[in-house]
């Protein structure tokens, strides 16, 4: 018999650490509601960290206890634990963006790991220690009066006092000059990169939605352009499929916008018209072969996607030194996917266009995810920026590490500006 579910609380041990209330919080609060087995994923995770037991908080033991799975269930081919993680981590998120706000620790759930940690949401920033100042008394002149009053100490206060001034004023100054741009560093990247999307709020975001004739009978294959009807959700025979990693990518530039107070629209790719086209700018997520509006693009790009023979890569017409002429993934393990990004002009001159397409929906999901991290939009931004700064128009292409059915690790492998 399966394992019985788990109950939604604390054990004693766990509910002695100062954490266990911002727990039940987060469990209890609007955003864990309607999601039972979420809250009970929160539950146990929790419990092993605040115990101090990271060994229990592994993707086995979650599956047993948290999804009744089997002891010895084959967890490379099912992805609960990984794909409720993705969801936990977001639920967490909304969380902590909205009625947690003014919570003094966040709750989070480290990529590639299941175990969460618990982290102050202002770390408190360490002060050097306080200058001490010695005063030295000033000895009166055997020759003074003793009924008159000595000015030299009381020179030497105002001196004092004069000089710590002058060195707080220092510190100030010091402390806006170097870690005021560090705050803002992290926002200056966003901006250069997105602010022609975030500012206009007409910007349109497509994302792939590939059609497949067929049934469970005969299996499902992609229909060609050809064949699809005008109407593919009457006909009983097509499939319309958008992938998982096109999913993550819709919910991460969401976050983006909304953190701008921006909005965009959003629409799959058989609906899109070239009228509506021309006048936004535009954001594709998705690869060629399943966002058929992606073919409105201009035919002479850099980089080139292409499956045959068991093979997918995407081929670079003109390689620049150190770089490969083709990029292509591992099928057996798939271990490695490729993306490429691309700021092209819009079909309207004033506007622009951002391309994200992966070789498979999970390079997808890394490519856009590259772009909204500051970290990692800091590379791109110093390969892509003109003399002054602008941000130039170019095709980029991207790697990525597959971990657990996840993407992990991304890095630039090529990048030409136009």
């Amino acid at each position: 018999m399966p394992p019985p579910l788990i109950k939604q609380e604390l054990s004693e041990e766990a509910q002695r650490h100062p954490h266990s209330a911002l727990v039940l919080r987060v469990a209890a609060s609007q955003c864990f509601h309607s999601s039972t087995r979420l809250k009970e994923f929160l539950f146990y995770v929790a419990d092993c960290a605040l115990r101090n037991a990271p060994d229990e908080a592994t993707e086995q033991p979650i599956g047993i206890n948290v999804f009744q799975r089997l002891p010895g269930y084959n967890s490379g081919e099912d992805s609960i634990v990984r794909t409720q993680a993705r969801a936990l981590r977001q639920k967490l998120n909304e969380y902590f963006t909205g009625e947690g706000e003014h919570e003094e620790f966040i709750i989070e759930i480290p990529k590639g790991h299941y175990l969460p940690v618990f982290q102050p949401r202002h770390p408190a920033v360490e002060l050097p220690p306080p200058t001490q100042i010695t005063v030295v008394p000033v000895e009166a002149d055997p020759q003074t009066p003793a009924n008159l009053p000595l000015i030299e100490p009381v020179a030497e206060k105002k001196r004092s006092w004069a000089t710590l001034s002058a060195f707080v004023g220092i510190v100030v100054l010091l402390g806006l000059f170097v870690f005021w741009p560090l705050r803002s560093h992290k926002t200056s990247a966003i901006d250069r990169f997105w602010g022609p999307f975030l500012s206009d709020n007409d910007s349109l975001v497509i994302y792939s939605n590939a059609v497949f004739t067929g049934d469970s009978t005969n299996g499902l294959k992609y229909a060609a352009p050809e064949n699809i009807p005008q109407d593919p959700l009457s006909d009983h025979y097509v499939v319309t499929y958008t992938g998982v990693g096109e999913l993550n990518s819709v919910y991460n530039l969401t976050r983006l916008f909304d953190s701008h107070h921006a909005s965009f629209k959003l629409k799959r790719s058989l609906l899109v018209t070239w009228d509506e086209a021309q006048l936004s700018n535009l954001i594709f997520i998705g690869s060629v072969a399943e966002n058929p509006s992606l073919r409105m693009l201009p035919p002479d790009s850099d980089f080139t996607m292409t499956a045959s023979n068991g093979t997918a890569g995407f081929i670079n017409h003109h390689p620049k030194p150190g770089e490969q002429p083709f990029y292509s993934r591992p099928e057996h393990p798939f271990i490695t996917d490729y993306a490429m990004v691309a700021l092209l002009p819009g079909l309207q001159n004033g506007k622009k266009m951002l391309v994200f397409s992966g070789l498979t929906t999970l390079g997808t999901e890394a490519a856009v995810e590259f772009a909204s991290r500051p970290d990692t939009l800091d590379q791109l931004l110093v390969a892509v920026s003109g003399p002054k700064g602008e941000v130039r128009p170019f095709e980029a292409l991207i790697e990525t590490t597959i971990g657990g059915g996840v993407p992990m690790q991304t890095k630039l492998v090529a990048v030409h500006k136009h």
